[in-house]
C-alpha cells in the first residue's frame, strides 16, 4: 500500500499528501523491523511505486520494464534496509532515500531517473526545495515528512515536531532563496502539428509532420524572436546540413527574421543521431547540439544482440549514439540550454548548460509514441522542478503535447492538449544568475547523507532498539 500512495503523487495524477502518508506507512512499518523486513518491506513498496511509475516503458518493450521494475526495486530495497532500527532511522532514513535518488540518475543502462520521489512533490509546498538542493533534498523531505507522520501516530510529540520543523524549516527556505535575475525579454512561440498518439517511432513519418510544421509557424506574427519545434521534426540521411530540410528551414528563418530551433533525427547508416540545430534570421545553421542521455529501450537497446533473441526489436532498429558536452546554442535570440526530451529529467544536464550561460531552457521532446497521458505529464512535470531548480523559464515543445511555457517558479504559463495543433505564444524573461542548487550541485547533498546515514546506525547504537516514534 505504501508504494502505492508513493505512485499516486505521480503526474498525471500529482496527489502529493497522498505521498507524503506512503511515507509515513512505510516510516512506520519499518521502524523496529530486523533486516530481513526491512529488506522485504522496501522490495515490496519499490515493487508498487515503480510497478505503476515506470509503466510507460512497456510502450517499447514488456522485458525492459520488467527489467526495470526489478532492478529499481531491488536498490530501493537496499536503501530502507540501509536505515538502521531504532532511533538512528529518524536520521538515517532520509539520508538513504536521497542516495537512492541519487544513485538512480546513473544506474541502471546510464540512469533512469523517471518516477522519484521528487516528482510526487510537484505542486506541493516540499518542492520549494528544489532551489536550495534540487530533486535529492525534496526526497530526503519526503523521508523526513514520513518520519514526522509515523512518529505524529505512535504518538511521540517530539520526534513529530522535530522532523516536521525541519521539513517546513527547509521548503520555507527553499521558498527564500536567490532565483536569479532577469536581463530581458523574449517574445517566443512553440509549434505542434497534433496527430495520432500512439505510433512506433518507425511509424511517426505517417504523421502531420514537417510541412504542417512550417504552415503553421508561417502564420506566426512578426517580432517574434524565437520559434521552438518539437525532437524529431526534421529527419535526414546523413548531415543536417547541407540537407534539403534545412534549406527550407533556413528559408523560413529568413522570411519571419527570427531565429528556429528544431529537433532534427539523423541517420546515420546502421546508427541515428538525435540533436537540436538552430537556425538565425539570416537563414545560416548556427549551432547544434547532440543528445547525450538516450532513452534505455526507447533510443538504445541494451544488451542488443542478448535481447534480440527472445525479444521483438523492431521498435528500436537503430540506436542512437550519445553526443557529448553541455547542451548550449549559442543564437541572436540568447544563449540557449537545451535539453532533449529524456534529458529533462536529469537535472545535471540542465545544470550544466546554465555554468555555460544558459538564460532560459528549451526542451524539444516526442512523445507521440505513448497513448496514454503518463509520460506527457511526467515530462512536464520534469520540466517544473528543472525550473524551479534554476531560476529559468523552460519551454517544451513535443509534436503531439505536452507543450509547455514553464515560469522560474514551476508554475505553467501555457500549454497545449494532446494531439491537437497548438501554437503556443509567450513573452518570457531571459535570466542570469545561480540559485543555490545550480551553484553547488548534488556533491554537497550527498556528502551530507553519507554522513547523515553513518550518524543514524551509530545512533542507533548508542540508543539501542528503543523506539524512535
Amino acid at each position: 500500500m505504501a508504494g502505492v500512495l508513493l505512485s499516486a503523487g505521480l503526474p498525471p495524477f500529482g496527489w502529493w499528501p497522498l505521498a507524503l502518508v506512503g511515507a509515513g506507512l512505510l516510516v512506520g512499518v519499518v521502524g523496529q523491523a530486523g533486516l530481513r523486513r526491512r529488506l522485504c518491506t522496501g522490495a515490496v513498496v519499490g515493487l508498487g511505486f515503480f510497478g505503476p511509475g515506470l509503466l510507460w516503458l512497456t510502450e517499447f518493450h514488456v522485458v525492459g520494464f520488467a527489467l526495470a521494475v526489478v532492478l529499481e526495486s531491488a536498490v530501493f530495497a537496499l536503501a530502507v534496509a540501509a536505515s538502521p532500527p531504532g532511533r538512528g532511522q529518524a536520521l538515517a532514513i532520509p539520508a538513504a532515500l536521497m542516495l537512492f535518488e541519487a544513485f538512480r540518475g546513473v544506474w541502471p543502462f546510464g540512469g533512469v531517473p523517471v518516477a522519484t520521489l521528487a516528482q510526487t512533490q510537484i505542486g506541493g509546498p516540499l518542492a520549494e526545495a528544489a532551489r536550495l538542493g534540487g530533486s535529492l533534498l525534496i526526497a530526503a523531505l519526503v523521508g523526513g515528512a514520513g518520519v514526522a507522520l509515523a512518529a505524529l501516530v505512535a504518538r511521540r510529540w517530539r520526534p513529530a515536531a522535530l522532523a516536521a520543523s525541519v521539513v517546513v524549516a527547509l521548503s520555507l527556505a527553499g521558498a527564500l532563496a536567490p532565483r536569479g535575475r532577469g536581463i530581458g525579454t523574449l517574445d517566443v512561440a512553440v509549434v505542434q502539428t497534433g496527430g495520432e498518439r500512439g505510433l512506433r517511432a518507425v511509424e511517426a513519418s505517417s504523421g502531420p509532420g514537417f510541412p504542417a510544421l512550417v504552415a503553421l509557424t508561417d502564420e506566426l506574427p512578426a517580432g517574434t524572436d524565437l520559434v521552438l519545434w518539437p525532437e524529431d521534426a526534421l529527419r535526414v540521411e546523413g548531415d543536417v546540413a547541407g540537407s534539403a530540410r534545412a534549406a527550407e528551414v533556413g528559408a523560413l528563418a529568413r522570411r519571419l527574421d527570427t531565429t528556429v530551433v528544431s529537433g532534427v533525427s539523423e541517420s546515420r547508416g546502421e546508427v541515428r543521431h538525435n540533436l537540436a540545430a538552430a537556425w538565425g534570421p539570416d537563414g545560416n545553421l548556427l549551432d547544434r547540439y547532440r543528445k547525450h542521455q538516450v532513452v534505455p529501450f526507447g533510443e538504445r537497446i541494451p544488451f542488443r544482440s542478448l535481447l534480440g533473441r527472445v525479444a521483438d526489436l523492431s521498435a528500436v532498429p537503430r540506436d542512437v549514439v550519445a553526443g557529448e558536452g553541455p547542451g548550449l546554442l549559442e543564437t541572436p535570440a540568447g544563449d540557449l540550454g537545451v535539453v532533449i526530451s529524456f534529458e529533462v529529467f536529469f537535472p545535471r544536464r540542465v545544470r550544466a548548460a546554465l555554468h555555460q550561460g544558459a538564460e532560459m531552457v528549451l526542451v524539444p521532446t516526442n512523445a507521440a509514441s505513448y497513448p496514454t497521458t503518463q509520460m506527457p505529464a511526467l515530462e512536464l512535470g520534469a520540466a517544473r522542478l528543472r525550473a524551479m531548480e534554476t531560476g529559468r523559464v523552460v519551454v517544451q515543445a513535443a509534436p503531439t503535447g505536452f507543450s509547455a511555457v514553464v515560469a522560474p517558479d514551476g508554475s505553467v504559463r501555457r500549454q497545449s492538449d494532446l494531439g491537437e495543433p497548438a501554437v503556443l505564444t509567450a513573452g518570457i524573461e531571459r535570466r542570469r544568475g545561480h540559485t543555490v542548487y545550480t551553484r553547488l550541485g548534488d556533491g554537497p547533498l550527498v556528502a551530507l547523507a553519507v554522513v547523515s546515514l553513518a550518524g543514524g546506525w551509530l545512533l542507533g547504537r548508542r540508543c539501542g532498539p528503543r523506539p524512535w516514534a
